[in-house]
């Protein structure tokens, strides 16, 4: 089932708390980790339950995408994710990152089934990689 609008963003505590704050004055509607869950929770433990909430996780881990666990998590609970294609990023610029993908990635959640995956530069362009709980054989830009 595809995440009810309007979306609410899960921010992965890899990205930090700072960045938080920065989305909700973009207008994000946010759901922080820290307000769910330990901070040494399994990320399967909290990826399925965004998953059960309609959550859109935004991370910069992309062993998400990788961790047979993870994905295991992702597929189960039909997760939308998008993580950054580099983590190594002030807060700022992983803010403005999703600020500027914003558009095109509510237009990849209103395309694409869930499970998801997708990555998101540094200059906002997304690619989802899995779609409808697949790899897809040739990603896709979304413009």
């Amino acid at each position: 089932m595809k995440p009810p609008e309007p979306f609410t963003w899960f921010v992965d505590r890899s990205l930090g708390r700072k960045i938080v704050l920065d989305l909700r004055a973009a207008g994000f509607h946010v759901e922080e980790h820290a307000d769910h869950f330990a901070h040494n929770a399994l990320d399967a433990e909290w990826l399925g339950e965004a998953g059960r909430r309609g959550w859109v996780v935004l991370t910069k881990d992309k062993a998400v995408r990788r961790n047979a666990l993870e994905l295991a998590a992702i597929l189960t609970a039909e997760v939308a994710c998008f993580s950054l294609g580099t983590g190594n990023l002030k807060s700022e610029q992983m803010a403005q990152a999703f600020i500027t993908a914003r558009r095109r990635m509510e237009k990849a959640l209103r395309r694409f089934d869930p499970a998801m995956t997708a990555s998101v530069t540094v200059t906002g362009h997304v690619r989802v990689l899995m779609a409808a709980s697949q790899l897809l054989a040739q990603p896709r830009d979304i413009k």
